[in-house]
């Protein structure tokens, strides 16, 4: 499978050898006696090319979701063994930081609380500690982050603004519309990394978090469809419009549906309860 994944990812033998560290013959052998196991093609072949036949797309979202299966509870289990009791919180950096100050606060008052380790992450990657086990439980943000497979409660539901430039011809608008926001503003959206790593393709500048992000908002080059809570960490560099026709964004806690956790219980009861 991790074979697999590293040739579907970079749809090329050469590149995915050498991530892998291995030579490029034992690979191809290898996905061609996977395509055997399995009795379908996984690859379309050119002299040029390769390229996920639709059957590869299918075992490549499963593939991954299996093998952070395998990480999670290999690192769960050596967690378990060195007898360290807490809790791992992901969160997005910057994000619902009023709710998580008094969800650390409310916890810690409770009976029985353990320590909990707060990990700061980048956009979308407290989705992927929380698959591959390097965290117990995590704040996500829907529609930006994926739920499935978790089991989640929802926390906050709230509406979502534009920050442009203060400068910015359209500063003065009561509100702004998406299409608005496409058509009438020279200002191109950023583009933020994929679970790859790689960022996909379009004219804004590349992000990384959100203190580059409002950087180089700052300095007129990007702006941005942020939650409303965001308004409040920003200084007069900005100007902040509504969207009223931007989905909203529920914050979510969620964790894995086989925990047996208590620490991990308590806290999600803790935060329902705010």
């Amino acid at each position: 499978m991790r074979y697999f994944v590293a040739v579907a990812e970079e749809l090329h033998f050469g590149r995915a050898a050498q991530r892998l560290a291995i030579a490029q013959p034992p690979l191809s052998r290898a996905i061609q006696q996977l395509e055997r196991r399995l009795g379908v093609v996984l690859l379309h072949r050119t002299a040029r090319a390769i390229a996920l036949t639709e059957a590869g797309a299918v075992l490549l979202r499963e593939a991954r979701a299996a093998l952070d299966a395998v990480e999670a509870a290999e690192r769960r289990t050596r967690r378990a063994a060195a007898g360290k009791p807490g809790v791992v919180l992901a969160t997005k950096a910057g994000a619902s930081r009023e709710l998580l100050s008094k969800l650390l606060d409310a916890y810690a008052a409770e009976p029985g609380a353990v320590a909990v380790e707060v990990v700061l992450c980048g956009p979308g990657e407290q989705e992927s500690l929380l698959r591959t086990g390097r965290a117990d439980v995590a704040l996500l943000h829907r529609p930006y982050d994926s739920t499935a497979g978790f089991d989640t409660e929802d926390l906050h539901t709230e509406e979502q603004v534009v920050v442009l430039p203060s400068g910015h011809p359209l500063a003065n608008r009561a509100q702004l519309s998406l299409a608005e926001l496409n058509t009438q503003t020279d200002l191109p959206l950023p583009r933020w990394p994929g679970r790859d790593g790689s960022y996909p393709d379009g004219p804004g500048p590349q992000v990384r978090d959100h203190t580059q992000l409002f950087q180089l908002i700052a300095l007129g080059l990007t702006c941005a469809v942020v939650p409303e809570s965001i308004r409040d960490q920003l200084r007069d560099d900005y100007a902040v419009l509504p969207m009223p026709d931007a989905p909203p964004v529920t914050t979510v806690i969620a964790w894995p549906p086989h925990s047996r956790s208590k620490a991990v219980a308590d806290l999600v009861r803790t935060a329902t309860r705010l």
